[in-house]
């Protein structure tokens, strides 16, 4: 690229191959964690285990609680981190300019996940991306070496945040007055967001189109909040995170970093998966009207092993992607991967149609056991269709059209023999 050219999408040959299959990857586990959200009620995918489940259906809740639920959203959150980094290193190896280039990237995600969420499902996450998108412009300049620290502060403020919490919930009910007065403010609590919960239930599997939006704006409402408080900040720390991990030399060269993949595989996994289950032994069922030292100790473990987790996560696709016999089959993903925004966009066209009662009208009609074979089905017929695609077209029609906004002009859709 010289000078005189302007900044471009990446092309097929630049890009880096694990993160094609880890967003691949990703795509599975979101499904996964999602398709609870779909069948029911939004709210009633982020309890954790349903106490009224029982055989497969409660192994299955349990299991997808265990395994997928937090780890998924957190390595989509690296992989967005990545991206930056990318973007902004091609930008300075160019000479160009990357601030307003990257400020229309983030308009054009913010416009297409206020559309996902209002029109077509609450439980978005690119909104929130798109809000805490620019929080990364600050750290640009930032060494590579620092990254991480700023990662780990970030993720870890809200644990504690959220500890402390809970040891002035413990401390305020030695205290007659302060108890009663926590009380009723958590009673209040536990009603709106059961009546939440409730409306959904309701609205998306009976109501109107309309009525089902007017529910989804006030959806947003309630995450945004949990966002502000909690969630944001983690974000923009993997955010961190995953830059550090393309401004390393990490995904793009894991042989300079075999001891800290080798690390994450054999600790940092296992130790995740400990303090995982300890979360759901302390506390398996969320209660929104409590705020106590185990509930707090439940949730700060939980989170600390979804980092955990999801690292080891990378660390193993990593070493599969080394092994001659695996990364041929992990290289399947890649494809889905390239196509992330459309399969994650199109996970919600279907499944809101098959499931909501302006749909097909099966809301709640699907077991918890049966979930995870329809959400496997579904992926399968999506990495199928990424690979159709892309052998006619260079990239998704969500990511042209996001690029054609980025980069203000429409770049080539069709591959030239194709066209010819």
């Amino acid at each position: 690229m010289t000078l005189t050219e302007p900044l471009s999408p990446i092309g097929a040959r630049e890009r880096i191959v694990a993160m094609d299959v880890l967003r691949g990857f990703a795509l599975l586990g979101i499904l996964l964690m999602n398709i609870e959200a779909f069948v029911g009620p939004l709210f009633g995918a982020i309890t954790g285990l349903d106490p009224a489940l029982r055989g497969a259906d409660r192994f299955a809740d349990a299991a997808i609680y265990i395994l997928v639920q937090g780890k998924f959203y957190t390595l989509f959150s690296l992989l967005f981190g990545m991206g930056f980094a990318v973007m902004l290193a091609r930008a300075q190896a160019a000479g160009r300019g990357f601030v307003g280039v990257y400020l229309r990237r983030t308009a054009m995600l913010l416009a297409i996940g206020l559309v996902h969420a209002l029109l077509l499902w609450s439980g978005d996450i690119l909104t929130a991306y798109a809000v805490l998108a620019p929080a990364l412009l600050l750290f640009r300049n930032t060494p590579t070496s620092r990254l991480p620290v700023w990662a780990l502060v970030l993720y870890l403020l809200p644990i504690a945040l959220v500890l402390a919490l809970g040891a002035l919930g413990s401390l305020a009910q030695l205290v007659p007055a302060a108890a009663k007065e926590m009380d009723a403010a958590l009673a209040e609590q536990g009603r709106v967001m059961g009546d939440a919960l409730d409306a959904q239930r309701r609205i998306y599997a009976d109501g109107t189109y309309a009525e089902a939006v007017a529910r989804r704006v006030a959806d947003m409402q309630l995450f945004f909040t949990h966002v502000a408080t909690v969630m944001g900040w983690q974000i923009v720390g993997l955010f961190l995170l995953g830059a550090w991990f393309v401004r390393s030399g990490a995904i793009a060269n894991p042989e300079s970093h075999a001891r800290l993949y080798a690390r994450l595989r054999t600790l940092g996994f296992p130790i995740g998966l400990a303090l995982t289950l300890a979360s759901f032994v302390l506390l398996p069922t969320v209660d929104f009207a409590r705020m106590d030292l185990v509930s707090s100790a439940a949730t700060a473990l939980a989170l600390a092993g979804s980092l955990l987790m999801c690292l080891g996560y990378v660390a193993w696709i990593v070493r599969g992607l080394q092994s001659p016999a695996w990364a041929p089959r992990l290289a399947l993903l890649a494809p889905a991967g390239r196509m992330a925004l459309t399969n994650y966009l199109m996970q919600t066209v279907v499944c809101t149609f098959v499931f909501y009662g302006y749909g097909l009208g099966y809301f709640e009609q699907l077991s918890r056991a049966w979930q995870v074979p329809f959400a496997l089905a579904l992926f399968a017929l999506q990495v199928a269709a990424s690979h159709w695609w892309l052998r006619r077209f260079r990239m998704g029609p969500m990511e042209w059209l996001w690029r054609a906004a980025t980069y203000l002009r429409l770049p080539p859709l069709r591959h030239a023999a194709a066209a010819a």
